[in-house]
């Protein structure tokens, strides 16, 4: 469960959206990225996806890291 996994979007260097896996769900910083955030939040895929990636690469890499410290 301390395990993070953050997604953000941007755009001309400004972030606009990010997905935080402690939250469970896409942030929007601007308006154009509260919109996108709400797009994405009701797209249960996006969000499987989102969260299935925690699992793939963050839970996968943590155990690498840790035998290599």
């Amino acid at each position: 469960k301390d395990i993070q996994y953050v997604y953000s979007e941007f755009y001309n260097k400004l972030e606009i959206a990010r997905f935080d896996s402690n939250l469970g769900k896409f942030v929007g910083y601007t308006e154009y990225g509260v919109k996108q955030a709400n797009y994405w939040n009701n797209n249960p895929s996006e969000i499987s996806r989102r969260k299935a990636q925690r699992e793939a690469v963050c839970l996968h890499n943590v155990g690498i890291d840790y035998q290599t410290v």
